[in-house]
């Protein structure tokens, strides 16, 4: 088993200060060192944990571990009693390594490597999903005792930031022919699942998805299924900083989702459980970076994207442009910014009431679309500034690649000390 101590990195303290002087603090005890690093709040994830069995009496999270899998998070939520959602043999084996049981586990991937499945099924990791007739012959081979969860993609016009249907699920309308193959090859299915999307923009995507489950639910039971498990996925808001496009919060979905589970899954003879990712992690940490390079360029002067010619629309003022190279990019902790852009904000340490300039921020590789944030107001910044991005913890340190060789950011972690002993008692 891997010892992973999460007490010698978590610097315990009383009372947190605001994250702006926790930055401030590290970066003047740097000295001239001027590497990006993160500062991760693990009392915020308890916090959080306090807030689901709060807002879902009824649903098991099982943490996404794709979304932030560093050793103090994981290990924290292990002794939280969560369980896990796993898309890979090495997350399995990471996850059971901090000694949680199999039975905490879901290998919610609906594409298995049969070298992975066949780990899965001798380390006892039992429950997974499927969506397609392929991978129940693939389970049939490999993992016949599996418990599965079919997978649907629901259907509806909610929006979403990001769709996952186009890969991931079942058409609600074909699930009885997978039903049909899984009793052909006496496979044991017992539940549904379903992801509405990452970044739910609507709360009524959650109760569509859970009544379409319904119908399919009873499906399976009609056709001889021990039906007892729904799986409502992930897509639940962790941001405390939120912008218009994305202004529902966690407990307007956690009130409808419940209003229809309530309805469609009535009593508890049903085990609901969720997989629950940015919820848990996206508020928790904070990256400071180092402005590396300033560079001055005029608007006619920026070729435009999508276009090789730069911009020479007589109708457009030409001003000046601040670009700001940081030490750190979408190669790095800022990959969502390469699908997202403007997904994160920037801050800094300048007096509020500074003159604020156009301003775009890249990160500091060779590859020209490293671009962090296009066309966004800030004072006038200098090489060797310090700014930071909060609600960095989610998607950010699974995704750091080795490009160009850049440094991976320094990790800091800390908790308040009442927060801590909720979890470790003294």
């Amino acid at each position: 088993m891997t010892n992973v101590d999460v007490n010698t990195r978590v610097e315990r303290v009383e009372k947190l200060p605001p994250v702006s002087n926790q930055i401030q603090e590290k970066i003047d005890a740097f000295g001239h060192e001027d590497n990006a690093f993160a500062i991760g709040n693990l009392g915020d994830i308890i916090r959080k944990h306090r807030i689901w069995k709060e807002c879902f009496p009824r649903i098991e999270p099982f943490y996404a571990v794709k979304c932030n899998d560093v050793d103090p998070v994981i290990k924290i939520l292990a002794d939280m009693g969560l369980a896990f959602d796993c898309a890979s043999k090495i997350e399995i084996q990471k996850i059971l390594d901090l000694g949680v049981d199999p039975s905490r586990i879901i290998y919610a991937n609906t594409f298995k490597q049969s070298s992975f499945l066949k780990y899965a099924a001798e380390k006892g990791v039992s429950l997974m999903t499927f969506d397609c007739e392929d991978e129940l012959e693939k389970i049939k081979k490999v993992y016949p005792e599996a418990k599965l969860v079919l997978r649907i993609c629901p259907q509806s016009n909610y929006k979403v930031k990001f769709h996952l249907g186009r890969k991931f699920g079942c058409h609600p309308l074909r699930t009885s022919e997978l039903f049909q193959v899984a009793r052909r090859l006496q496979l044991n299915v017992i539940g549904v699942s379903f992801h509405v999307g990452s970044g739910c923009l609507e709360t009524g995507a959650f109760a569509e998805a859970i009544e379409q489950s319904r119908e399919v639910f009873d499906i399976g039971l009609a056709m001889g299924f021990n039906m007892h498990l729904l799986d409502i996925g992930g897509g639940f808001p962790g941001k405390k900083i939120q912008n218009v496009e994305t202004n529902i919060t966690f407990k307007e979905i956690a009130r409808v989702a419940n209003k229809s589970l309530d309805k469609y899954f009535p009593g508890n003879n049903v085990r609901i459980i969720a997989e629950p990712g940015r919820y848990y992690v996206a508020s928790a940490f904070t990256i400071a970076v180092n402005i590396i390079t300033k560079k001055i360029v005029m608007d006619e002067e920026i070729v435009q994207p999508n276009s090789t010619e730069c911009g020479d629309d007589p109708t457009t003022e030409n001003k000046p442009v601040r670009m700001y190279v940081i030490n750190d990019g979408i190669y790095g902790c800022f990959f969502e910014c390469f699908i997202d852009p403007r997904c994160y904000v920037p801050s800094h340490f300048k007096s509020i009431d500074k003159e604020l300039y156009n301003s775009t921020i890249w990160g500091p590789t060779c590859d020209a679309l490293d671009l962090i944030i296009d066309n966004v107001k800030l004072p006038d910044l200098s090489t060797g500034d310090w700014i930071y991005f909060k609600d960095m913890g989610a998607y950010s340190f699974p995704t750091i690649s080795t490009f160009n060789n850049m440094p991976r950011v320094n990790e800091f972690y800390t908790c308040e000390r009442k927060l801590w002993e909720e979890v470790y008692q003294p």
